[in-house]
């Protein structure tokens, strides 16, 4: 149109500037990707629309309204604002048929339906129809009537459009025009060779561009063009016959007007296979690479697992197995550098970073086969195979088995269709499963139970541990935990009964005010008993004596972010209407308490950073030398000494000991919150983020995080539980059941915060919390929004390290009971026995390996999730439910696998920085 000097005007939404930069005579382009506002672009439109019909000055006019669009994705299709934004959608449509001219043609179209939730993007019938409506003062039809809609399904607005208009059908439309807008000059006859004509033109336009589009994709079927070829053909024959016949005749035979109908049918069926062949061919694979790029997946999960199985290999081996192969794929990829730069041929980065990676592979796999010893590599650190009895076998097979199991029916679920739409259901009943598992596997091999006599022992009988009831009181507040995450679910249209959880709705759409008051005060009071819990655990373990920066914002700031999320709820839910003056001072606010929060955060993450250390040390020195021994309470407070840890490098504890010896039983400094320094930093960062992604999803979907940090606590518990009664020797080594359980939680988390790995789910709401009006770039919304999705990924994720640190936590006694005076030499034995995370500081090198094994072993899991998804998408790339189900899901499990990545690496360089800070503070406390 702009090419052929038309005068095109645009008013309403901004993406048009974007597509069309520069093209218009005329554009007023209103802000539009804030789905909450409702009334900036439609408003904008109605002030330019009228004035600008009557003075003239245009050739085509388009108005893209969007309040009905953003009313659906914020309060749904049966919301009171639905009706509002329609009745004025209706007034809008008869004041304009009211300015136009006897010339003019009015199209009214959706470019999309909308679910019964208000979303769209997906292909269920509500969604991918649309009405369309024309109306022109002037007759369109003549005397006789349109076909019925049905019989046209296939018709495009383009081409009609542009004939209607004089001009070209854009070169790569293969849509077939609405015939039924030319009629001629009123007779029938007239009206047959005008739409003919308008047939010939339109296949002449689709030929041309197959014939182009043939000659350099080449991936459209040789036969099926061929069959194009000659209906086009045989068509264009008849076409110039039946020309030839008509013209200079005044009276058009009927046997004659017959054959004209037909011919319109052949080229209707000409456009229509045309179009068929052109969908059917545009969706390429390219399977070599399909394998090639499951093979490197593949490769990547065995080598994470075998790298973790080595964890107690030298310090040597691993530089040779990790570094040296990362050297060999950064020098292959240098290579195919430079030779694709010598031969002038373009540089493919996806084929460069292919090879490169397969390069560092195999050079971990070559290292491994020729280092490590052969037998080492079929039993690991085991005694010889044939040493071991038939039931150790057994039980270490199993032990691999049963979690392996689980990940195994996972991930064979991701191959069918109706497991990827119920997932929702089985990731829940996975991990509940798992769990039992454990439980049962415990009792199995007798970590359960302990002889209570000869004579029991003789008969048989037995009793249960005490630990046992705790473990089971745990084991069944992760199963409420699980049926109560149930409740917050978003559907699939492909389960039709299915209704979506009334808690993603924001309190906004409640029109019960009470409801909404109720509502309310539950997710403050929940956000508040949150950071209550957070506090009481610091202070528990002695992390908040202290004066330093970090300890007073986790003091007196975590109220306070808890307070502006409570503000910024109660301003959002407000209805619009009942605002009145105070409209301007809410607009204010809306913006306000969410940049609060997150410059909170920030501030808090930044001191995190800085100093993470939340210890505090007390001098009571009496007597010359450095001795530390960290202990729980109160700094006023006497010490115990079972709450001691004690004395990190082994001249403090031959120091100790000889103190003791001498009966006195006062430290010269006291360190107070030493022994969970680790988790302490892990658990305050985990609650910023918290505070961050809640503040990100609807006011309701709170009640669902409070469940997720609850749900993480029980399986921490569970996990440090399960692993004393199984009396595991290694306590550096975290098992692969709590890494598969701790990444199922993630997964149903996922689901319970109100998502789908289906585009309709995702919340775009969250790229405008803190935004009034449209953004700049599209980096932040895009930011904003992954962090929406995948919450659940990034909590898990980042929290990964506590598996490991937080059985070594859990070693102190969680009250402090007064103990009958013991003779110093058992008064040592159990200050030895206490020592909490600082276990970890006596073995660096473990401890570092520990961290690693943890990182590998949670990759292994994540790749071999997505490993399965991209086989499914692979192998069914020909199903019907490709697009619709493997193809998303594949999407979003990528997503989250580096989602999840990232932050993992970001947990365990957090617990890195805290080990080089505690570092640091011993070195400072031994100059004191």
């Amino acid at each position: 149109l702009a090419a052929s000097g038309r005068r095109v005007v645009f008013m309403g939404d901004d993406t048009w500037e974007g597509l069309f930069p520069k093209k218009f005579f005329r554009s007023y382009f209103f802000p539009s990707f804030n789905v909450k506002d409702l009334h900036t672009v439609d408003d904008g439109i109605l002030q330019h629309l009228y004035p600008t019909v009557d003075s003239g000055e245009w050739d085509v006019l388009i108005a893209h309204f969007l309040g009905v669009d953003h009313c659906g994705h914020k309060h749904g299709p049966d919301h009171p604002e639905m009706a509002k934004k329609l009745t004025q959608m209706n007034e809008m449509l008869r004041s304009l048929v009211d300015h136009l001219g006897n010339d003019t043609l009015l199209l009214v179209a959706g470019d999309h339906g909308m679910t019964e939730t208000g979303d769209h993007g997906g292909d269920s019938e509500k969604e991918v129809n649309a009405a369309l409506f024309v109306y022109s003062k002037t007759p369109l039809f003549g005397t006789s009537p349109p076909e019925e809609p049905e019989a046209i399904p296939q018709v495009n607005l383009v081409p009609t459009v542009a004939l209607l208009l004089g001009v070209p059908i854009p070169y790569s439309n293969i849509g077939e025009v609405m015939a039924e807008l030319f009629s001629g000059d009123g007779d029938a006859v007239s009206t047959v060779l005008q739409q003919l004509s308008v047939y010939h033109i339109n296949a002449k336009q689709v030929d041309r561009f197959l014939h182009s589009y043939s000659l350099v994709a080449q991936d459209l079927p040789a036969e099926q063009l061929q069959r194009l070829q000659e209906l086009f053909s045989g068509a264009m024959e008849e076409h110039t016959q039946l020309l030839a016949q008509v013209q200079g005749e005044t009276l058009v035979p009927p046997e004659l007007e017959s054959r004209l109908g037909s011919l319109i049918s052949r080229f209707q069926l000409y456009l229509r296979e045309a179009r068929a062949v052109c969908t059917q061919s545009w969706a390429r694979f390219h399977p070599l690479r399909m394998v090639g790029g499951c093979t490197l997946i593949a490769a990547s999960c065995l080598l994470c697992y075998v790298a973790s199985e080595l964890a107690t290999s030298s310090g040597s081996f691993y530089r040779s197995c990790l570094l040296y192969p990362l050297l060999w794929g950064l020098v292959v990829a240098v290579l195919l550098g430079l030779a694709h730069a010598f031969t002038q041929e373009g540089l493919d980065l996806l084929l460069v970073l292919s090879w490169a990676a397969a390069a560092s592979q195999l050079g971990f796999f070559w290292h491994w086969w020729g280092q490590y010893p052969k037998r080492a590599r079929l039993v690991g650190s085991q005694p010889p195979l044939a040493t071991i009895s038939l039931r150790e076998r057994l039980r270490a097979w199993l032990r691999l088995a049963f979690p392996m199991g689980i990940l195994l029916f996972r991930c064979g679920a991701m191959f069918s269709d109706s497991f990827v739409v119920a997932e929702a259901r089985v990731v829940p009943f996975l991990l509940a499963s798992l769990v039992m598992l454990l439980v049962g596997k415990l009792h199995w091999d007798g970590r359960l139970t302990v002889p209570e006599g000869p004579k029991q022992q003789l008969l048989g009988f037995s009793s249960y541990r005490r630990e046992i009831w705790y473990l089971l009181c745990l084991v069944a507040m992760l199963l409420v935990c699980v049926r109560l995450s149930g409740f917050f679910h978003q559907c699939r249209e492909e389960i039709p009964q299915c209704r979506p959880s009334l808690f993603l709705s924001p309190l906004a759409s409640l029109r019960n005010t009470r409801a909404k008051n109720l509502f309310y005060l539950l997710c403050v009071a929940l956000l508040a008993g949150l950071v209550y819990a957070v506090r009481s655990w610091l202070r528990h373990y002695g992390n908040l004596n202290s004066s330093d920066p970090l300890v007073l914002f986790v003091r007196w700031c975590f109220p306070l972010v808890v307070l502006c999320i409570a503000c910024y709820w109660a301003v959002a839910s407000s209805a619009d209407d009942s605002l009145g003056k105070l409209q301007e001072l809410v607009q204010v606010a809306v913006v306000a308490f969410p940049w609060a929060v997150y410059g909170l955060a920030s501030v808090g993450l930044l001191l995190l950073l800085c100093n993470p250390i939340t210890v505090f040390a007390k001098d009571t020195r009496e007597s010359a030398g450095s001795i530390v021994t960290p202990y729980l309470g109160v700094p006023s407070s006497e010490v115990d000494f079972l709450h001691v840890i004690p004395q990190i490098y082994k001249r403090m504890q031959e120091s100790q000991k000889s103190r003791l010896e001498r009966g006195s039983c006062k430290a010269t400094v006291a360190a107070y919150g030493l022994g969970s320094v680790y988790s302490a930093a892990l658990v305050i960062a985990l609650t910023l983020l918290g505070f961050l992604l809640m503040l990100l999803h609807s006011e309701r979907l709170s009640l669902a995080f409070l469940l997720l940090f609850l749900e993480a606590f029980v399986l921490l518990h569970i996990h440090t539980r399960a692993k004393g009664l199984a009396g595991d020797a290694e306590p550096f080594s975290v098992p692969w059941y709590a890494v598969i359980s701790w990444l199922l939680a993630a997964s149903q988390f996922f689901y319970s915060t109100g998502h789908q790995p289906i585009f309709p789910a995702i919340h775009w709401n969250a790229a405008f919390v803190g935004f009034h009006l449209d953004h700049s770039t599209n980096l932040l919304p895009a930011v904003l929004v992954g962090a929406n999705t995948f919450a659940s990924h990034i909590l898990f994720a980042v929290g990964c390290p506590l598996l490991l640190l937080w059985p070594f936590v859990c070693e102190m006694p969680s009250s402090q009971r007064k103990k009958p005076k013991k003779d110093p030499q058992e008064e040592l034995q159990e200050v030895e026995e206490h020592m909490m995370e600082m276990r970890l500081r006596e073995s660096p090198e473990k401890f570092s390996t520990a961290l690693l094994q943890l990182g590998l072993k949670y990759l292994f899991v994540l790749g071999t999730q997505l490993l399965a998804c991209v086989c499914a998408a692979m192998i069914l790339r020909r199903h019907l439910m490709v697009w619709k189900v493997f193809a998303p899901k594949f999407l979003f499990e990528s997503l989250g696998f580096m989602v999840s990545s990232i932050c993992l690496l970001l947990g365990i360089s957090l617990v890195m920085r805290v080990d080089c800070a505690v570092s640091t503070w011993f070195s400072q406390l031994q100059l004191r």
